[in-house]
C-alpha cells in the first residue's frame, strides 16, 4: 500500500488487508505500506487514522517508511492511493514487469471496475487524503478502502 506520507491512507489500507487475510494460507498475504515522500519516516500513523481503524476493529502496528525502487523486487502487488503516488511509483519502475505490479487500490472496487486508470476518469479511482481533516473524512476513507479490499480479496481467492 502506498500513499504520500505513509501515515493516513496506506497504513489504514494495510490494517484492513492484513487483518482480513491474517488467517489465509493460500495465497499467503504479507502486507506492508510506504509513502512516496520522506516527511514522516519513522513516525507512527496519524492519530485519527489509527483511531478510525481501531474503532472499526482492526489491529495494526505501523512505522512510516519511504517507497524505494527495491520494493519492486520484494512485492508482488503495489497498490497506490492516488495519481500522484501512481506517477512517483511508476517513475521508479525500471521494467515492464515492475510497472505491471502497480495499480490504484480502488481498481479492485467492483463498482469502479469499468474505469480505465489511463482515462479522464482516473480521479474516480483515487482514495482522497483525509490528512488533518475531520474524523468523518477518515471514516469515509476507511469505507472506500474496505470496498476496494473486498474486491481485491475476491480476486485473490479465485487465484
Amino acid at each position: 500500500m502506498v500513499c504520500m506520507g505513509n501515515i493516513c491512507r496506506s497504513p489504514m489500507a494495510a490494517a484492513v488487508l492484513s487483518n482480513r487475510t491474517a488467517e489465509w494460507t493460500s495465497p499467503r498475504i504479507t502486507v506492508d505500506s510506504s509513502g512516496t515522500d520522506t516527511w514522516h519516516v519513522g513516525q507512527g500513523a496519524h492519530p485519527t487514522s489509527k483511531q478510525v481503524w481501531q474503532s472499526a476493529g482492526y489491529a495494526y502496528v505501523h512505522a512510516a517508511r519511504q517507497f524505494h525502487a527495491s520494493d519492486f523486487f520484494l512485492t508482488d502487488l503495489i497498490l497506490v492511493m492516488d495519481s500522484n503516488n501512481f506517477q512517483k511509483v511508476m517513475k521508479l519502475a525500471d521494467s515492464e514487469e515492475s510497472r505491471s505490479k502497480v495499480f490504484y487500490l480502488r481498481n479492485f472496487d467492483k463498482s469502479l471496475k469499468s474505469i480505465d486508470p489511463d482515462s479522464a476518469d482516473f480521479s474516480k479511482l483515487e482514495v482522497p487524503d483525509p490528512y488533518n481533516q475531520s474524523v468523518e473524512a477518515y471514516e469515509e476513507t476507511l469505507t472506500l478502502i474496505e470496498q476496494a479490499v473486498d474486491g481485491l480479496l475476491q480476486e485473490l481467492a479465485h487465484q
